[in-house]
């Protein structure tokens, strides 16, 4: 108890053994602590025996840590963009932002890998900040090519929701860049929702009073709670790529898929499906009526020229048709 609140506590352990894992205490305790980080790898709230590889693992680790610390600075992010298709007319109607890091060390490294150590470390907050205002300068340096109603379609970490900040960081950088609110689009998983229900709702409907559009990111993947769905002020539902991957070939897939369409279309929400990669895919979800799609069919994830000349020859083709 502290301070009349019960605070439950697990730990994370890492066991070293003398004399196999050390003949010495230093030896010992750094073989121990490279298990318990391991241990906390693993989920929290467990025990691991050291190994020899675990030090490598840790070495590898405190490397990608240090190299990110430093990549704001070096210029070593960098953004890619995944166009959203409007599939009725075939124009894109928006754009999902992709933080990517290249390292003269390690070359091009995946989101998989280093997002989590942005995040366990608190990193993804600053980064996180980058993110948008590069967003925002990226749409207002090209607004005069854009549809007015076009998305930029942001990922939030459940970390830049804690602390009360993110409304008035965006607040103030929809100001001085000239965002217009209704052009940014924040996605949001639905574990992110569940973790804090009542900071997550209240967080949300500042956003939305600012006018931004609000996105579930993955959906169908996290808890799926329709009843907690109804609270958040949402916008838009996207279907996770595990669905659209099999959806022609597995009925439980088509099934949650349209399930997921019927629901959306009920509650008035938009619905953006992921990964799409073939013709069979996609026309599926036209017959669906599913009114947004992205996904390699369409285009691979692209730089913001490569973006800009793809929606002026998707442009060109509609004013043929």
């Amino acid at each position: 108890m502290l301070d009349n609140i019960e605070v439950n506590i697990s730990p994370s352990i890492g066991i070293s053994l003398y004399p196999a894992d050390g003949r010495d205490v230093d030896m010992l305790v750094r073989n121990a602590d490279a298990a318990m980080y391991y241990a906390k790898s693993t989920g929290r709230n467990n025990f691991q025996f050291y190994s020899s590889d675990m030090n490598a693992q840790a070495s590898q680790r405190l490397a990608m840590e240090t190299g990110l610390r430093r990549a704001v600075d070096l210029q070593e992010f960098y953004l890619q963009f995944q166009p959203q298709i409007e599939l009725e007319t075939g124009r894109v109607a928006g754009a999902e932002v992709l933080l990517r890091w290249h390292t003269e060390q390690w070359g091009d490294i995946s989101p998989a890998i280093f997002v989590p150590v942005l995040e366990d470390t608190g990193l993804i907050n600053m980064v996180g900040e980058w993110v948008l205002k590069q967003t925002c300068e990226a749409f207002m340096a090209n607004r005069h090519n854009l549809p007015d109603d076009f998305l930029m379609a942001v990922n939030l970490s459940g970390r830049q929701f804690k602390g009360n900040l993110l409304v008035n960081f965006i607040r103030d950088l929809l100001d001085k860049t000239g965002m217009p609110a209704k052009n940014l689009e924040l996605e949001i998983t639905e574990s992110l929702l569940m973790e804090n229900t009542e900071q997550a709702v209240e967080t949300l409907r500042e956003l939305s009073q600012l006018g931004i559009t609000l996105a579930i990111d993955d959906f169908g993947t996290g808890y799926s709670s329709l009843s907690y769905l109804k609270q958040f002020p949402l916008n838009v539902l996207k279907i996770d790529r595990t669905f659209v991957r099999d959806v022609t070939e597995d009925s439980d897939d088509a099934a949650i898929v349209n399930a997921i369409l019927a629901m959306s279309n009920s509650l008035a929400l938009q619905v953006v499906a992921e990964g799409v990669e073939t013709a069979e895919q996609l026309a599926f979800l036209q017959k669906s009526q599913c009114k947004r799609a992205q996904g390699f069919y369409f285009s691979k994830a692209i730089n913001l020229n490569e973006l800009m000349e793809y929606i002026k020859q998707a442009e060109q083709s509609q004013r043929a048709m």
